[in-house]
């Protein structure tokens, strides 16, 4: 298996079969990010009917994802989970290279991922 620019646990993986079964022509979702919120990017998730070759692609039980290529350096060992708790219901985003993030949780801020240390990690056999 070959590098995977994020990963999803099985209740991401399922909530995208849902979005995908519920809608015609559906093949999966798009993580991006996006400049805006007080601490300056948000994660953002679309549908795709139609893939980007650009994009990368990510399988997980059966549910697919694909990664903006401005998005890929932000999201680099990103573990994608869905939540579900009294306040709030969504996809959330366990993202090393997330410095910090707002008091409501809407925007974050992000550097891009330290390339040599995941090499070195990579090349240690522990990425």
């Amino acid at each position: 298996m070959g590098f995977e620019v994020i990963t999803m646990t099985d209740r991401a993986a399922e909530r995208v079969r849902e979005i995908v079964d519920a809608r015609d022509g559906a093949r999966g979702v798009r993580v991006g990010i996006k400049k805006g919120g007080c601490a300056g990017m948000e994660y953002t998730v679309d549908l795709v009917t139609e893939p980007d070759a650009k994009d990368d692609h990510i399988e997980h039980a059966g549910s697919h994802v694909w990664v903006a290529p401005e998005a890929a350096l932000y999201l680099l060992g990103t573990e994608m989970d869905f939540e579900v708790t009294t306040l709030r219901t969504g996809f959330v985003f366990n993202n090393p290279n997330q410095s910090s993030a707002c008091g409501c949780g809407e925007s974050v801020e992000l550097k891009p991922a330290d390339l040599k240390a995941l090499a070195d990690a990579r090349a240690a056999g522990t990425a």
